[in-house]
């Protein structure tokens, strides 16, 4: 809470110590839902993550990704596909937030026409957006059962076209602010809030290392879809490939390796691609009920979502979205950070990381990958099982920040086994 004091008086006008006004999370305005009425997380799996244009997904469509993930989620629990209520897909890349590619996806998951399907794109946080939307149909109810994914080709579509905006923004800072390049705010949270270089090489080490740790000891097995691909090399040549294991981990990093670097987007800046996250390939899907519905076809329960956050912060300083998103989402669910058992964080850049937190239990996209509207998803279902690999009842809460300026947090119980 010191460090949220701290960063809020950064933020404040007048460099005052005085909460952020207008932190907005999401609330369901209502009293605590019986148990019957929880909203829990049945099952998830995700893909490994492949680096993009030179990794094993560089020629795999995203609707081939969601596939393989949607597939895999409801033959592992023996769920038909006709029971859901609805499918949400986080997306930011694709056109129109891949509505066509979600609806394709679902036809080759075999799943009948009859069950809806609909995209969003909230940029980093598209895969946990998708959760939190079918988790808000299930509290209203209008659905009983439904399935959350994310999936992002960063191979096959790109960053950097803005869209058609107005000439106008030039005359607003905030929304010119939001043109800002994220490695420009990257530099702006290092320079604002003291993050060194060395700081920041440490952590992105500290990053590789927990995450070869994990994948070594087989802790990522669990949650990996293996994808069967096709690859063609530079001469056009197709071999054909099993996809299941994350290729961005970099185990024999060092610091002199990182600090080797050139700063990637200010000639004197801190930022570098080893101190960021990697541009990725890869898909995840999490399948979400309301407790009795769940119970009464006797699915399990890996995990009760306790509480959720979106909060804005401004565009010029977007990284520092989980220190003010993570104590919102704590609030609604009751609980204090010193209660979580594990957090994992989204590493879009280590300056931000460093600001918003110190400790993570695994490595995260800088050793694993960004794929953009695949991470929110991919971060729950990575939650859960090493929730569920600790044994016991414990909590843990998934954040990341989120382009233009904006935080988000999602809070979630392993209620034992």
């Amino acid at each position: 809470m010191n460090r949220l004091k701290l960063i809020s008086g950064h933020l404040s006008p007048g460099g005052s110590a005085a909460p952020l006004p207008d932190l907005r999370s999401f609330d369901c305005g209502c009293a605590a839902p019986s148990p019957g009425d929880e909203v829990v997380v049945v099952h998830g799996r995700r893909t490994a993550i492949g680096k993009a244009k030179k990794g094993s997904f560089k020629d795999t469509t995203p609707d081939e990704l969601l596939s393989a993930v949607m597939t895999a989620v409801l033959k592992d629990v023996g769920l038909s596909p006709d029971q859901l209520g609805d499918v949400c897909v986080g997306n930011v890349l694709q056109p129109g937030a891949g509505a066509l590619m979600a609806r394709v996806a679902h036809f080759l998951s075999g799943f009948p026409e009859k069950v809806p399907v609909y995209t969003v794109n909230r940029q980093c946080s598209s895969g946990l957006q998708a959760l939190l939307n079918i988790a808000g149909s299930i509290r209203s109810g209008s659905i009983q059962l439904g399935l959350a994914c994310g999936v992002e080709s960063m191979s096959l579509r790109s960053m950097g076209d803005p869209g058609d905006l107005s000439s106008g923004l030039s005359a607003n800072a905030k929304a010119r602010d939001c043109l800002i390049p994220m490695g420009v705010t990257s530099e702006n949270v290092a320079e604002r809030f003291g993050v060194s270089r060395r700081q920041q090489d440490s952590f992105a080490l500290d990053s590789q290392i927990k995450a070869a740790r994990a994948r070594d000891s087989g802790r990522f097995d669990r949650e990996i879809v293996p994808v069967s691909v096709t690859v063609r090399d530079e001469s056009g040549r197709e071999r054909r490939l099993e996809v299941r294991t994350d290729e961005g981990i970099r185990a024999g990093t060092t610091l002199e390796d990182l600090a080797r670097l050139r700063p990637a987007f200010k000639p004197d800046g801190t930022t570098t691609a080893g101190n960021s996250s990697q541009v990725s390939d890869g898909a995840a899907a999490v399948l979400l009920g309301r407790r009795a519905a769940v119970e009464e076809l006797g699915l399990p329960v890996l995990g009760v979502l306790r509480g959720s956050a979106v909060v804005g912060v401004p565009p010029d300083l977007m990284g520092v979205g989980p220190a003010l998103a993570i104590p919102a989402a704590l609030q609604q669910a009751g609980l204090k950070v010193n209660d979580i058992d594990v957090f994992e964080i989204n590493e879009a850049f280590a300056s931000q990381v460093c600001v918003c937190v110190c400790e993570l239990s695994l490595g995260g996209a800088i050793a694993l990958g960004h794929p953009l509207g695949c991470t929110g998803a991919r971060q729950v279902v990575t939650l859960l099982n090493e929730l569920r690999r600790r044994g016991r009842r414990a909590f843990g809460v998934v954040s990341m920040c989120i382009g233009t300026g904006m935080g988000a947090a999602a809070v979630f119980e392993f209620p034992g086994p």
